[in-house]
């Protein structure tokens, strides 16, 4: 009789490793990720539920937990929706089951995988090619906003003084980490 094997997910930038002065680019770790959709009147139910409260102010984020272990994040991406994501490749969608509240929960863990950017001239590799505003003032540390960066679309999530979370559709992610390595090699 043959041995059942589990089919696991092959992250699409492995074993890629970029960087520049100043600057390094890494494919996150695998993570759970949720497209989720909630009316005004859910949102502190839903955030309960997901046991991380979900941020209504625009380009803002939340995190369970501290900023070293959290494992599960809610990026607001518009006014009805956030983007969950979960570092423990947890079912996020269970967590969600837990509330009666009327929403819209779509499993993006595979379309969508991230790059990690970090060092103090991270900044200005995004610059290269994103014409939204990354200025300390107007985009801080836990700011997050769906933008583009050179032809794709992604979600840029300022994570410390000088790292972000990139988060890409898995088929634009070659071209989002070579766009990202050019630009580090120009620094």
């Amino acid at each position: 009789m043959a041995n059942p094997t589990q089919a696991t997910r092959k992250l699409p930038l492995d074993g890629r490793l970029a960087g520049g002065a100043g600057v390094s680019i890494t494919p996150a770790a695998s993570m759970s990720r949720v497209s989720l959709r909630v009316k005004d009147k859910d949102v502190k139910a839903v955030g309960k539920a997901l046991c991380v409260a979900l941020p209504i102010k625009p380009k803002t984020s939340n995190m369970s937990g501290d900023q070293a272990g959290a494992s599960r994040s809610a990026l607001w991406i518009g006014p009805d929706e956030w983007l969950i994501l979960d570092g423990e490749t947890a079912d996020i969608s269970a967590a969600l089951a837990k509330s009666k509240a009327v929403m819209s929960v779509v499993d993006i863990s595979h379309r969508n995988t991230a790059i990690l950017l970090e060092g103090k001239n991270a900044v200005d590799v995004l610059r290269a090619g994103c014409p939204q505003n990354l200025n300390d003032d107007v985009f801080p540390v836990g700011a997050c906003s769906r933008t583009i960066l050179g032809k794709a679309e992604v979600v840029i999530w300022r994570t410390g003084a000088v790292s972000y979370h990139v988060e890409c559709w898995r088929s634009f992610s070659g071209y989002v980490f070579k766009f990202m390595s050019q630009a580090a090699k120009g620094l």
